[in-house]
């Protein structure tokens, strides 16, 4: 239940890189530098509910840790995958469903904030938020 409430993008570690591996377009990446991302957390067992609200969009995505399912990105990309906890980290495997690659994700608290990193074909980035 870590993980339960309401975070607020603070900062990012080479996004614009990660976007760009991903094929998003610059004009789409310059919006998601300043896109005001909050993510909200509820958790109920082995259920999750994760609503990410920005300046842009709302998307609301619901999983149960170890249940494979398929999903849109907001970038529109699709993909199926899974989340699991591996001790106090969430750790995410999913493959694109138009390239068949992987992405992996982690979702972590460090010194009180959460910590949610991607991986791409060999790209690394993070977004880090505090807790509003």
């Amino acid at each position: 239940m870590t993980f339960n409430g309401t975070w607020k993008t603070v900062r990012s570690e080479n996004m614009d890189k990660f976007l760009d591996k991903m094929g998003i377009n610059i004009v789409m990446r310059k919006l998601a530098e300043h896109d005001n991302l909050e993510i909200t957390i509820e958790q109920t067992g082995d259920k999750f509910k994760v609503k990410e609200s920005s300046t842009f969009r709302t998307k609301v995505n619901e999983f149960t840790l170890g249940v494979p399912y398929d999903y849109t990105l907001a970038d529109g990309n699709e993909v199926t995958g899974v989340w699991i906890m591996e001790g106090e980290m969430m750790k995410g495997t999913f493959s694109r469903k138009d390239d068949g690659k992987e992405i992996a994700f982690t979702r972590e608290i460090v010194d009180g904030e959460l910590v949610q990193s991607f991986s791409y074909d060999g790209v690394d980035a993070k977004k880090i938020f505090k807790k509003v």
